[in-house]
């Protein structure tokens, strides 16, 4: 064995228990963030909101893709954010068989109230950390966020994929 061997070997166990760590905090902070109150919607309606607020005019089969959901789940999923106003179905500017999928001022007026309502919960936590951590903090997200690349989710996962934790 040589020394690079050897010297790589106490460095990958080093990260994987650095990994282990930053995953268990990364819980942490999504379960703080998850305490806020959604109601009166429930987590997969959320999902689609969010999904909606980041693809603008997108179909109903185009969300069920990237949620990873049958068609009639999604469709129902967006009957009743219909019913609350916070989802329109307009006629599509490609296709008259296609409806394209749009939040409304309330829709959007709900997601920002909510993200309002997490962020004052978790800036009420890092207002407890010292400027030197918070700052180390924002570095390391930062890191982490550039890791992901464009798409915004893990290497090897579809976006996909990714959308079910939402």
């Amino acid at each position: 064995m040589d020394a690079n061997q050897s010297a790589s070997r106490p460095r990958r166990h080093e990260d994987r228990v650095v990994g282990h760590e930053f995953v268990r905090l990364l819980e942490v902070l999504w379960t703080r963030g998850r305490e806020v109150p959604y109601a009166p919607v429930s987590a997969s309606q959320l999902r689609v909101l969010y999904t909606l607020d980041r693809d603008e005019g997108i179909n109903l089969r185009t969300l069920g893709e990237l949620l990873g959901s049958a068609p009639s789940s999604v469709s129902r999923l967006c009957d009743r954010l219909e019913a609350l106003g916070f989802v329109r179905r307009l006629p599509s500017q490609v296709s008259r068989r296609e409806l394209e999928l749009h939040l409304t001022g309330h829709g959007r007026t709900y997601l920002q109230e909510l993200r309002n309502r997490r962020d004052a919960s978790l800036l009420e936590m890092i207002e407890g950390m010292t400027p030197a951590a918070a700052r180390s903090l924002l570095v390391g997200l930062t890191g982490f966020r550039d890791a992901l690349g464009e798409t915004g989710c893990a290497p090897g996962l579809r976006p996909a994929d990714d959308a079910r934790s939402a």
